[in-house]
């Protein structure tokens, strides 16, 4: 029996909308606790001193314990399930794309949706505008990367659906919200549509 799950959240977050999905894959029940963090709930005390020192979500919790960072509590809620590959290359070569998808694409294509779909371009600081142009350069060179990628295969790793799919979908299929033209992208749009038709997939909305 699966210890008591709660999820310290912000439902819109691509990074906490990747933890739901991996439990609906396999089948965990989750508890979810709401925070705005647009109005600072994850900078009080309370949060700090018991939740996550770092002051961000998603934060697992597993009973009394905390895991912050999305990909690791991915990767224990998926532990022994076939999102997680058996071989130790493909093991690797999935945890390659779910590193990559934390430092070259989740920066950029994340960002750009927070900034214009959340928070408002008119709200932004004047040193956030002097960044879009680099960030979109950057988002647009990711999934380009991407397309690469799918253009000659039909998952990221293994040749099936992994925790490595899961990790670029959440924040690819809503990329559009930062301002990116999917469009340009087709065999990442088609790999978007073979994520959103696996069994047991929630949508982000869900």
């Amino acid at each position: 029996m699966m210890t008591d799950l709660i999820l310290h959240e912000y439902a819109n977050s691509g990074n906490c909308y990747k933890i739901r999905l991996t439990a609906a894959h396999v089948g965990a029940m989750i508890e979810r606790r709401e925070y705005d963090i647009l109005k600072g709930e994850t900078r009080t005390p309370g949060f700090l001193g018991t939740v996550n020192a770092n002051g961000r979500i998603p934060v697992l919790q597993i009973g009394d314990t905390f895991l912050p960072e999305s990909n690791a509590a991915c990767v224990w809620l998926a532990h022994g399930s076939a999102l997680i590959p058996q071989d130790r290359f493909d093991h690797a070569d999935m945890l390659r794309w779910m590193f990559w998808e934390q430092y070259n694409h989740e920066p950029n294509v994340a960002t750009l949706r927070f900034w214009r779909a959340m928070v408002g371009e008119a709200n932004l600081t004047a040193q956030q505008r002097e960044q879009i142009p680099a960030r979109e350069t950057a988002a647009a060179a990711a999934l380009a990367l991407m397309e690469e990628h799918l253009a000659a295969r039909d998952w990221f790793a293994a040749g099936r659906y992994t925790l490595a799919d899961i990790a670029l979908y959440a924040y690819t299929h809503v990329a559009g919200e930062g301002g990116m033209d999917l469009a340009r992208y087709p065999a990442t749009t088609a790999w978007l549509a073979r994520v959103a038709a696996q069994p047991g997939h929630i949508a982000i909305t869900a």
